[in-house]
């Protein structure tokens, strides 16, 4: 929810490139995605006695993550699981993981009066789950790129998923099963594939389509479970039929690569005030939860005022500022040492390998 991707940027795409090569256009969409995630876990207390609200919670959760997905599995295509790549899979993804894992646990315990909840590394807590799925994903790189049909395989893989409840809670498999059709679609994607949705005429489609999106929201709100956008649950576990599960499936991928891609195509391609934050977009990630989570329990929803539109608009600019904040660089150089740590003191020095004959 995180490497040059949305949420947690991957370090083997243009992360490691010189910051003089990296490409505006995903720095922008990393940090607009992030900032909707923010909107998005603020707005979540305001939906109870607001179709409205739930409206835009529900077209927000029907893209966003996908967004990330595809664009981590876009700057994962030359993942070899070389000795540096992997080195960097282990302290971009899987220490984060571990840190902040165990600081949800803590801090949960008291925002949520749970005070024997348990340090568990094997159910992610919160947030924490996509750095485990991402971590899992980009693993499993080379094998999606010897298939022959990823894309659709990778959906079966996803479809067989909400019909298995068995698969329980460890390491969330289910969010890892179900949103991995989006991660294989960014493997599959190209350079030109992102110019398509660029074109203007697609931009000028962008704004009317995600006002369709919006009224067919409202329309759904009291009528189907957002719960289908999450990809955390079985299809029996939602209380639905079976059958239900890979239907959906595969309508929640189709609606949402139409919002990804309009989305994509109202990101703007040229450097602005924002661009140099999508570099910190793991930091935005993974720090705003901490807010999110204690602002329940410091009562900040308690204001009649900001269950209005005024309210709620005033706490979507807050959203938006704090997780703004949290991607800067001052926060950045603080917190390096959890978030991107370099650890050579773990790795064994690579060794170039002789020259051939």
């Amino acid at each position: 929810m995180h490497e040059h991707l949305v949420t947690a940027a991957p370090r083997e795409g243009l992360a490691a490139r010189r910051p003089a090569e990296r490409d505006a256009f995903f720095d922008n969409a990393k940090y607009l995605a992030i900032v909707l995630v923010a909107v998005g876990h603020a707005w979540e207390p305001l939906r109870d006695g607001s179709r409205g609200v739930s409206a835009l919670y529900l077209l927000v959760y029907a893209f966003h993550m996908p967004a990330f997905i595809v664009v981590s599995g876009y700057f994962s295509r030359n993942f070899d699981a070389s000795p540096g790549k992997l080195r960097r899979l282990v302290t971009g993804l899987l220490v984060p993981y571990v840190v902040f894992e165990t600081a949800y646990t803590f801090f949960t315990r008291w925002t949520d009066q749970e005070p024997g909840r348990p340090v568990s590394l094997l159910d992610p807590l919160y947030l924490t789950w996509f750095l485990v799925a991402l971590f899992v994903w980009r693993l499993t790189t080379p094998l999606w790129k010897r298939v022959r049909r990823p894309v659709p395989v990778a959906l079966a893989v996803a479809m067989l998923a909400t019909l298995t409840p068995s698969i329980g809670d460890d390491l969330d498999l289910q969010r890892v099963l179900q949103f991995l059709p989006y991660f294989v679609l960014g493997l599959s994607l190209g350079p030109e594939h992102f110019r398509l949705v660029r074109r203007r005429a697609v931009r000028l489609l962008a704004g009317p389509v995600f006002a369709v999106a919006l009224v067919a929201a409202y329309w759904a709100v009291p009528r189907m479970s957002g719960a289908w956008f999450y990809h955390r649950d079985s299809a029996r576990e939602l209380g639905a039929p079976g059958w239900s599960g890979p239907v959906m499936t595969l309508v929640a991928f189709g609606c949402s690569l139409v919002l990804v891609g309009c989305f994509l195509a109202l990101v703007p391609g040229r450097r602005t005030w924002f661009t140099a934050l999508g570099e910190g977009t793991l930091y935005g990630y993974l720090l705003h939860g901490f807010l999110v989570q204690g602002a329940r329990f410091w009562g900040w929803y308690g204001p009649p005022w900001l269950h209005t539109p005024l309210g709620v608009a005033a706490l979507t600019l807050a959203a938006a500022a704090v997780v703004t904040t949290l991607c800067t660089p001052p926060v950045r150089r603080a917190l390096r040492c959890v978030v991107e740590p370099e650890l050579r003191w773990a790795f064994r020095r690579e060794t170039p390998r002789p020259a051939g004959p």
